[in-house]
C-alpha cells in the first residue's frame, strides 16, 4: 500500500477508520506458533566469506560473487545494504546481528531485480526511515528469522515478486504494515509474529499467497487481505489465511496522515478481507478485537466510508468465492471504533449493498455474534 491511492487520498479524506483487529486462543495451531520471536535457524551452511564485527557488509557484497553465502558475525552494523547480484545469502552466524540506520537512510536492505534467489536469515534490521527489508522484482526469495523494528512504514516489504517464503520473522513498530506482500505471487508467510504495527500482516493485490500459523496482536488490524485500486496489479486471487492466532489488535492507528489505505484502518480489527476472488479464511483463532473479528467487505462499503469512487469504478468491488470456515471467535466487537458498521465476531457487508452475486459462504465457525444473522452457508 506504499503506492496506494496517493492521488485519490489528496482530496476529501477525513480520517475515517474501517474495521477492527484480531485475537484468539485456538486449537489446531501448531505449537511452533507460540515461539515466534527471533530464534536462530539450525540450517547448516558453508560460508564463502565471513563478515567480522566492525567490518562492512556492503563492502563484502561489493566484491562477492553471485551466489555467495556471506556469514555475518554478531555486532551492530551501521549501514544500509543494497543487493544487486543473484543468489546472495546473508546469514547471521548467531543472535545479535543488528543492521542499524547510520543516519537518514530510507531502506535497511534493498534487493533489486538482479537479486533473484536472495536469502536473509538471523538478522535484526531497525530504525530505517521507510522499510526494513525492501525487495522489488525478486523471485524465489527467503526471509527467515528476521526481526524488523521501527522501520518507518514497513518492516518486510516484498513487491512484484514471484516465489518466496517469509517464516519465523518478527515485525513491530511500523506505521503501515509489519510484514507485507504486495502485487506478488506464490508466496508463503508462515510462523511469523507481528505486533505494535498499524497492520500486522497484509496481502495486497496478489495471487496464490498463504498466511498460516502466524501470531498477530496489539496492531490496529491483525491481518488484511486487500484488493485496491490505483496499483499495477489488478488481481487479488487465491489467498488463504489459515491457522493464525489473531488477538487483541486494539492499538491506536498511528499511520502517517498523508498515507494510503492504512489511514482508514480502525483500531480493533482482527482479519479484514476486501474484495478479490477465491479467498479462504479458515481454522483461525480470533479474539479480543474491539471492533470486529473477521470482516468481509466490498468496495461499495469502502467507497461509502471514504468517498473514493475508485473502489467501485477502478476494481471489481464484489467479493467472489469466499469461504469462511472453522474459525473460532470470541469477545470481538465489545468496544468498537466509531464506524457505521456492526461490531461483531463475523461481519459480511453483503446485505448493505445487495450482495447476491458475491458467493460468500460460512461453515463450522464457533462465534457469538454476526452480521447478518444468519450468515450465508456453504453447500
Amino acid at each position: 500500500m506504499k503506492v496506494f491511492l496517493k492521488c485519490f487520498l489528496a482530496h476529501s479524506i477525513l480520517c475515517v477508520t474501517i474495521l477492527p483487529g484480531c485475537k484468539k486462543n485456538v486449537t489446531g495451531i501448531n505449537d511452533e506458533s507460540a515461539n515466534l520471536t527471533n530464534t536462530t535457524t539450525s540450517t547448516s551452511h558453508h560460508p564463502d566469506v565471513i563478515v567480522h564485527a566492525g567490518s562492512s557488509i556492503q563492502a563484502t557484497l561489493n566484491v562477492a560473487d553471485a551466489g555467495s553465502i556471506i556469514e555475518i558475525e554478531p555486532g551492530t552494523y551501521n549501514e544500509a545494504i543494497v543487493v544487486n547480484k543473484p543468489g546472495i545469502q546473508l546469514i547471521g552466524s548467531a543472535d545479535g546481528v543488528i543492521i542499524q540506520n547510520p543516519g537518514d537512510e530510507e531502506n535497511g536492505i534493498t534487493v533489486n531485480d538482479n537479486g533473484d534467489g536472495f536469502v536473509l536469515k538471523n538478522v535484526t534490521v531497525r530504525n530505517f526511515e521507510e522499510n526494513g527489508v525492501y525487495l522489488t522484482h525478486v523471485d524465489n526469495f527467503q526471509l527467515s528469522h528476521v526481526t524488523a523494528i521501527d522501520n518507518g512504514e514497513y518492516g518486510l516489504f516484498p513487491v512484484f515478486c514471484n516465489g518466496g517464503i517469509i517464516d519465523h520473522c518478527t515485525a513491530s513498530g511500523h506505521t503501515d504494515t509489519g510484514i507485507y506482500v504486495g502485487q506478488s505471487s506464490n508466496v508463503e508467510m508462515n510462523f511469523n509474529a507481528a505486533f505494535g504495527n498499524v497492520q500486522g500482516l497484509e496481502i495486497e493485490n496478489s495471487t496464490n499467497v498463504t498466511a498460516s500459523k502466524n501470531q498477530c496482536y496489539d496492531n490496529s488490524a491483525g491481518i488484511s487481505v486487500t484488493f485496491l485500486p490505483g496499483l499495477t496489479s489488478t488481481t487479488s486471487i487465491n489467498i488463504t489465511v489459515s491457522n493464525n492466532h489473531v488477538y487483541n489488535n486494539n492499538h491506536e492507528n498511528f499511520s502517517k496522515q498523508d498515507g494510503g489505505f492504512e489511514n482508514f484502518i480502525p483500531a480493533g480489527t482482527g482479519i479484514l478481507v476486501l474484495a478479490g476472488t477465491g479467498i479462504n479464511v479458515k481454522d483461525n483463532n480470533v479474539s479480543g478485537n474491539n471492533t470486529v473479528g473477521i470482516a468481509v467487505v466490498s468496495g461499495y462499503t469502502l467507497a461509502n466510508l471514504t468517498g473514493i469512487s475508485a473502489f467501485i469504478t477502478a476494481i471489481d468491488p464484489i467479493p467472489h468465492s469466499y469461504k469462511i470456515i472453522s474459525n473460532v471467535l470470541n469477545n470481538n466487537g465489545s468496544a468498537p471504533a466509531p464506524i457505521p458498521l456492526p461490531a461483531v465476531d463475523l461481519l459480511w457487508d453483503g446485505p448493505l449493498w445487495g450482495g447476491q452475486a458475491a458467493n460468500v459462504c460460512y461453515a463450522d465457525n464457533i462465534f457469538s455474534t454476526s452480521f447478518p444473522s444468519p450468515l450465508p452457508t456453504c453447500n
